[in-house]
């Protein structure tokens, strides 16, 4: 489970298909029927909560 560096955001893992978020605030969510390659950019993303915002939150 790859630990991220940003204030919201602590890790981040993929697994077929389901992405899972733990938030350093309110804990772990889980996303489903997100592509890998949508994971992939999260995690090169350099600010991860604006990638969340921009690309996950209200669509997964």
């Amino acid at each position: 489970m790859p630990y991220v560096n940003s204030s919201a955001i602590r890790q981040i893992e993929w697994s077929g298909g389901t992405l899972s978020i733990w938030f350093r605030e309110s804990g772990r969510y889980d996303y489903f029927g997100v592509p890998e390659h949508v994971y992939d950019a999260f995690l090169s993303a350099r600010s991860k909560g604006q990638f969340y915002n921009d690309h996950i939150k209200d669509r997964y």
